[in-house]
């Protein structure tokens, strides 16, 4: 007798042996491919600056390369979340209201960085300088679409 396993749709069985129609390769993107390099430059990164690898210095390599890993997400996911609902909109990514967080931001990141000599204090900047630069963007377009509105 063939097992049998679920597949997505509870209502289907797929044979042993073949693969079920969600399979694990049909959803890996290179989006994922890039996480992996995140995460190995993260505890390449740590190992490195350890100097001797032990168990313990193995083991906060990781932990810093998971946490640099959930930073990269957070950061680009919140870029590319202002980029997608920005061109759902109606507008297109290269217009000024779209690009001034993103010019701001990488301008105050590069100041603070020339500045302190940080990367990291560059990068804060950096990500605080755009979510602030498009809030306010997001607000006065808010605004000015409300008074096309009322014109």
């Amino acid at each position: 007798m063939k097992k049998l396993y679920p597949a997505e749709d509870t209502t289907l069985f797929v044979p042993a042996g073949e693969s079920p129609p969600m399979a694990l390769r049909d959803h890996l993107r290179p989006w994922h491919a890039l996480m992996i390099v995140v995460l190995l430059v993260g505890i390449g990164v740590s190992l490195s600056r350890a100097g001797t690898v032990t168990g313990e210095t193995a083991v906060r390599a990781l932990v810093s390369g998971l946490f640099g890993l959930v930073i990269f997400q957070f950061t680009v996911g919140n870029a590319w979340a202002y980029a997608v609902e920005y061109r759902n909109t109606g507008g297109a990514w290269t217009d000024l209201p779209f690009l001034v967080p993103f010019v701001a931001a990488g301008l105050a990141g590069v100041a603070v960085w020339a500045r302190t000599g940080s990367l990291g204090a560059g990068a804060w900047a950096t990500f605080w300088v755009f979510v602030f630069a498009a809030a306010v963007v997001a607000v006065g377009a808010w605004f000015v679409a409300g008074y096309w509105e009322t014109a």
